[in-house]
């Protein structure tokens, strides 16, 4: 067992002076010199085309173009290697985990994932030049593993896989863009059905109508259906699933089997975070082992969070944050039953070809 953190960021303003604010935080950091060490043994596939880039970004949030100016400002790097660290466009995703459920008022969620890739970043940021307030957890700087936006709706996403990638987002960027562009379900199943895709993945969506759409989307086609579980499983793209689901389907019968004994969203999120019913997952090596649990109440925008298994959830109230007042918690501690490295905590938090 160790200890990780994750640092509460707030920043209120222009995305360029969120942007130029983050690189300065970045710049020296342990997150920016393992990923320098990443390419080293890992050469991206292909060049990223500002031009490309920039036009699929400004098309949904054109804010967003302005964050990455200011993210090359206070990095002072070339745009050319922002992009590929932050773009989130047509750049890679490796495979991942995760768990939701949803339920009377709440989304809760176990992100399962890599300790290499995890930024230890939990940001709250509420723009003044365009777009939604939103709180979530950062991956790849630029984009939401999970979150909220100031209208309660909340997003997740379920890795499916990689096979035949296509000319899109990944799914991180497309949390953040959701997010700060749509304000209810029905506005955030459209935009998922408009954007392109990269890879193959779930997103669940969720807000203060207790309304719950999971969207399988790949790069050949998307599909929608209501359901309040979701792991690591397509029910309609079928024939996109990978050949091995048991582990998926042992987690999604785990909460579909429980679901019965639940009185409330606390007792939703100890089926989620306690590391003995059968949700929780150690299996880190495999890129699937649970990190955080995030829980969100859209009605009242409480956020509930948590590093490691059976640990019990800081809570947020982001309604209060978007009144002015911050939060005096700049860190979130927590345990995990690992030795892999944390990328933002780390030396060495990168993976060659053989891990």
């Amino acid at each position: 067992m160790r200890q990780i953190h994750s640092d509460i960021l707030q920043f209120r303003g222009s995305h360029y002076q969120f942007g130029y604010e983050q690189g300065k935080l970045l710049k020296g950091s342990l997150t920016v010199k393992n990923r320098e060490q990443q390419w080293k043994v890992r050469k991206p596939r292909f060049v990223v085309q500002q031009k490309e880039v920039k036009a699929a970004i400004t098309s949904f949030a054109p804010w967003l173009w302005e964050e990455l100016l200011g993210l090359q400002d206070g990095l002072k790097w070339p745009m050319d290697r922002v992009l590929m660290e932050y773009g989130g466009y047509r750049i890679d995703y490796k495979r991942s985990g995760c768990s939701i459920m949803t339920g009377d008022g709440y989304f809760i969620r176990n992100y399962d994932y890599m300790p290499k890739t995890y930024e230890g970043r939990y940001v709250f940021f509420q723009p003044d030049d365009g777009g939604y307030a939103i709180a979530g957890p950062s991956q790849r700087i630029t984009g939401r593993m999970d979150g909220v936006n100031e209208h309660g709706l909340v997003i997740g996403y379920n890795f499916m896989h990689r096979k035949k990638p296509g000319d899109g987002f990944i799914c991180c960027m497309i949390g953040r863009l959701i997010l700060e562009s749509c304000a209810n379900v029905e506005e955030a199943v459209k935009m998922l059905k408009e954007i392109p895709h990269r890879h193959s993945f779930s997103y669940i969506v969720f807000d203060k109508s207790n309304q719950t759409y999971v969207v399988e989307a790949s790069p050949r086609g998307v599909e929608v259906r209501e359901s309040n579980v979701c792991t690591n499983h397509f029910e309609i793209l079928i024939k996109e699933n990978r050949n091995h689901l048991v582990d998926s389907m042992n987690r999604f019968n785990a909460i579909t089997g429980a679901r019965d004994t639940l009185n409330d969203a606390y007792d939703a999120f100890r089926l989620m975070n306690d590391t003995d019913k059968g949700v929780f997952s150690k299996q880190y090596r495999n890129w699937a082992g649970t990190i955080h649990t995030s829980g969100y109440l859209p009605q009242s925008l409480k956020i509930w969070f948590a590093l490691g298994g059976n640990q019990k959830p800081v809570e947020f109230d982001f309604s209060q944050w978007l009144s002015g007042s911050d939060f005096s918690v700049d860190q979130v501690t927590g345990m995990v039953d690992t030795d892999i490295p944390f990328v933002h905590i780390d030396e060495g938090a990168y993976w060659t070809g053989r891990k």
